[in-house]
């Protein structure tokens, strides 16, 4: 029971509480809020950044949710950016349901919808777009939610999270949301740096138990042994693994350990000595229960919804074709009526004629009995019912590659996993932890569900305590993918300043976690420092500078070494070309090997290395080779071999051994000219031993040389040479650390100066000219590249359509089996326009690699014939005629399309008539499927 003191205390906890924007806030929720969540959002009313790491699924949201809130409370404005578009749809559509949608806007490159708004949802790139533009809707920015901040690891886009960090107003707090990372701490203390006053929030407690299976056959079997859930799967410590601490299931170890002595009686990854074994599956104990039955078997279980993730577009387009020929059914007949009221609903504007190559009739059929695909290929208005279907509970199964897991709120109750490696692009790789964590993470629904699954489907070669230590390990460090492009220094440049610019980058968390490596190693260098100390008293000497002394030595003894390698390389040249001169008669005494003795050569060798055939005096045929000698070979006399002689004639053999102890008896002459080159001198050799001479004169003169502790000196000057050398090494790897994101900098301005973009200036170091202007307002991987096809008039003389064509490749990204041979253009234009730019991307290049910095991405050629025909108004079955390219995918590509001619028709001082013609090209694009969205205004 409570003391009064204590319960006067809760009740004063309580009044207080009630006055807080928390409190007010929580109102309006229909749940409680977790301890963490309370925690992050109690520092962010406190007026502090918060970092929050979370696992999948456990409600970080709620806390970017009340930054929206205290921002409309405070009359300021919020911004709340996620890293794909379809995330920020989404969360466009969850903020004006709440908040009203006069209130919420939305802005992603290419949709735009009320951008002056009090909350604006929007990808990351268009809030760092709106930064170097200085736009007016940053004022009153109040706070900015970055929705998956892990994102800023990506490769490809991670920098724009850092430049939308470093560049956002001091004044703006910052809520950063990520996957649980094992260096939240680290991450914090940077944006505590670089923001200011930072909380970090980490909590690895997931709020639905999620349970990990392996479905062997059609069975269900438990991952471990004992009733073991997520948060109790991982070890405190950061190496170990779940096999470390709970038992995995012995029935799974079993199979897996039958299934390994079968594959070993089956001579399976074995061959016959010295050949490589014959590629062929695996033989396995498991029948693999097809997709149908896996669905079905979860059905029966009461594991649905379940998502499956599937490597591969095709895999998923495969899956649902299996599930309908198989005969599945998972819907009720009045949730086949809602599921077809909401795709008629949703497809109505999409044209009838582009039903067909959009897969619609398949997608439809699949949808009406409860089962869908979901990857990047399809339409994105096809994505969206499909999300929308899977969070009502009516489509029961969804087939999906791993970018579902990217942000995408699509809980379910299990999540299956086909297998645990997949194509990057590459090569095969396994899943990582990082990577097993996320896509797992969807399983079990919050206010649903009481636990959710996850369930690795059982494969040839399985190894049960690999996937126990994938569901153990569920953090990964979270590492810097930041590095300076052209757009941001030049933008940089403009805004602060050359210095003032490398002092910035130099704020980056890429550079804060290099010196934060340079820490530890400084601190052995300091260490190795003091020994040095240390080794330099030890070697003292009274009689002289010692250290001088030792220097000597060194220098005798390394040049005595040289002398000596390159004697024995001289010897073995000398070798190598006595060999060489030898011919047929030749008479000469081997001085090793298994042909030591007198010989006769019978043939030369014309071979790299050679090794002449001689006949030995004791009627052997031997070869002889650089091996058996100590220096050139001397030919002592000749003798005629006769042309009737035969190698393999033991008569033959001796008849010419018996004239060649004649010809040795005699003292026969050898023939003219056999002696050349083996009177070579080596000067260099000669040089080396009058230096070795004056060392040891210089040697034996030093002071020290009487010192009778010379030798225990001479011990710690070579133990004070080694460290000396390791301590060098060691400061270079430090320096190379130092300022990294700065040199690289350095190298971006040298490029942009070579172009004539930048310029010096005495007060900043460098400024912006005229033509660098243009680069301002270019974002994109080739950025540019894009600016000098404008600065070359590679836009010039296109109508609208060559210009959405031409524009195509300078975004388009092929995969790597698409690429192929040039092809020919629509027309004359296209083709001057794509030559200028190939020419541009070549002198680019070689620019880079000389600057050693990243080169930019080669054109595409492979949109051009379906953006020049859809931007004629081709029909999308006609545009696409020809090509592998998915409907959807050629939306996506699109749109990026209309991205870059809309930042080009912004472009200031464009050649006369491209801004028009950039307008136009958009609309001719802007049409179709590609207008569509579902996205209500």
């Amino acid at each position: 029971m409570s003391t009064p003191a204590e319960r006067y205390q809760a009740a004063k906890t309580r009044n207080a509480m009630a006055r807080t924007q928390l409190f007010a806030f929580e109102n309006t929720l229909s749940f409680e809020l977790d301890p963490f969540q309370r925690d992050a959002c109690t520092s962010l009313e406190a007026g502090k950044g918060v970092l929050v790491a979370a696992p999948t699924g456990a409600g970080k949201t709620v806390v970017g949710e009340f930054a929206v809130y205290l921002a409309l409370q405070q009359g300021l404005k919020a911004f709340y950016t996620t890293p794909i578009k379809a995330l920020s749809n989404q969360k466009y559509s969850e903020l004006a349901a709440v908040h009203g949608s006069e209130r919420v806007g939305l802005l992603t490159g290419d949709t735009t919808i009320n951008p002056d708004a009090d909350v604006v949802v929007m990808t990351t790139e268009v809030l760092r777009n709106m930064l170097y533009a200085n736009s007016e809707t940053l004022d009153d920015l109040g706070y900015v939610v970055m929705d998956e901040v892990h994102y800023l690891a990506d490769r490809f886009r991670g920098a724009v999270w850092e430049e939308v960090i470093i560049h956002l107003p001091t004044e703006v707090k910052l809520v950063s949301l990520s996957a649980t990372v094992s260096n939240a701490e680290e991450f914090g203390a940077w944006l505590d740096t670089v923001r200011g006053d930072t909380d970090v929030v980490v909590s690895e407690h997931r709020p639905v138990p999620l349970w990990q299976h392996v479905m062997v056959g059609s069975n269900l079997l438990d991952l471990f042994a004992g009733d073991v859930a997520f948060d109790e799967a991982a070890p405190s410590g950061p190496e170990g693994g779940a096999r470390d601490f709970y038992e995995v299931n012995p029935e799974l170890l079993e199979l897996a350990s039958n299934e390994v002595r079968l594959n070993q009686r089956a001579g399976w990854g074995s061959g016959r000595r010295g050949r490589a074994p014959a590629r062929r599956p695996q033989e396995t104990l498991v029948r693999r229960a097809s997709r149908p039955q896996v669905i079905t078997a979860l059905d029966r279980a009461g594991l649905l919804p379940a998502i499956t993730f599937i490597f591969s577009r095709n895999g998923c387009e495969a899956a649902v074709t299996q599930c309908l020929h198989a005969g599945l059914w998972l819907t009720t007949e009045d949730e086949r009526r809602t599921i077809s009221e909401t795709i008629d609903g949703a497809t109505q504007e999409i044209p009838r004629d582009d039903l067909e190559i959009l897969g619609f009739w398949t997608w439809r059929e699949g949808l009406i009995r409860g089962f869908s695909a979901h990857h990047a290929g399809m339409l994105p208005t096809f994505k969206e019912v499909v999300e929308k279907l899977f969070a009502a509970g009516l489509v029961k199964a969804v087939f999906a590659t791993e970018t579902l897991a990217l942000g995408v709120n699509m809980p379910a109750r299990s999540v299956v996993l086909e297998k645990l490696d997949k194509f990057n692009g590459e090569a095969h790789v396994n899943v990582t932890a990082g990577e097993y964590t996320q896509l797992t993470g969807r399983a079990g629904r919050r206010g649903i569900d009481v636990e959710g699954h996850a369930v690795v489907l059982w494969q040839p070669g399985t190894d049960p305590g690999a996937v126990a230590g994938l569901a153990s390990r569920r953090t990964y460090p979270l590492n810097s993918s930041f590095r300076p492009t052209y757009n941001m220094s030049i933008n940089l440049i403009a805004q602060f300043g050359q210095e003032r610019s490398r002092e910035i980058l130099e704020t980056s968390f890429a550079q804060f976690q290099a010196d934060r490596s340079v820490v530890g190693m400084a601190k052995q260098l300091r260490s190795r420092e003091e020994s040095l100390r240390g080794y330099e008293k030890s070697m003292t000497c009274h009689l002289g500078d010692f250290r001088e002394y030792a220097s000597l030595r060194r220098d005798l003894s390394d040049l005595e070494q040289r002398a000596s390698r390159d004697r024995s390389r001289f010897a073995r040249s000398a070798a190598e070309a006595s060999l060489e001169a030898l011919r047929p008669g030749d008479v000469i005494d081997v001085p090793g090997g298994r042909s030591q003795g007198y010989a006769v050569v019978l043939d030369s060798d014309p071979s790299r290395e050679p090794r002449p055939t001689v006949l030995t005096i004791d009627t052997q045929i031997r070869r002889v080779g650089v091996q058996d000698l100590d220096g050139p070979i001397e030919i002592l006399s000749r003798i005629r071999i006769p042309k009737s002689f035969s190698a393999r004639s033991p008569k033959d053999r001796r008849d010419l051994t018996s004239s060649l102890r004649n010809a040795l008896q005699e003292k026969r002459p050898p023939r003219r000219g056999s002696d050349r080159g083996n009177g070579l001198h080596s000067s260099t050799a000669a040089a080396e031993e009058r230096a070795i001479t004056d060392l040891r004169r210089r040697l034996r003169a030093h002071p020290c040389h009487g010192c009778s502790e010379r030798e225990q000196h001479a011990r710690w000057s070579e133990r004070w040479l080694k460290l000396r050398k390791e301590t060098d090494r060691l400061a270079g790897q430090i320096r190379g650390r130092t300022n990294t994101i700065a040199k690289t900098f350095d190298r971006v301005s040298e490029v942009l100066a070579g172009y004539g973009y930048v310029a010096p200036d005495a007060e900043t170091g460098l400024k912006i000219t005229p033509e660098g202007q243009k680069l301002r307002r270019i974002y994109g991987e080739k950025d540019l590249l894009i600016a000098l096809s404008v600065e070359n008039w590679a836009f010039d003389e296109l109508d609208a359509a060559e210009l959405a064509a031409v524009a195509s490749v300078l975004v388009y990204q092929a995969k790597r089996e698409e690429r192929g041979l040039r092809p020919v253009l629509p027309s004359f234009g296209l083709e001057s326009s794509v030559d200028i730019i190939i020419r541009e991307w070549s002198r680019l290049t070689d620019s880079e690699e000389q600057h050693r910095l990243p080169v930019t991405g080669e054109p595409e050629l492979g949109l051009v014939w379906p953006m020049y025909k859809w931007a004629q108004g081709r029909s999308l079955q006609a545009a696409l005629s020809g090509t592998e390219l998915a409907a959807g995918d050629f939306v996506r590509w699109a749109k990026q399309v209309i991205d870059l001619l809309d930042q080009l028709a912004k472009v200031r001082d464009l050649p006369e008539g491209l801004h028009g013609r950039c307008v136009r090209a958009i609309a001719l694009i802007r049409r179709g499927v590609v207008a569509y969205s579902n996205i209500t205004e």
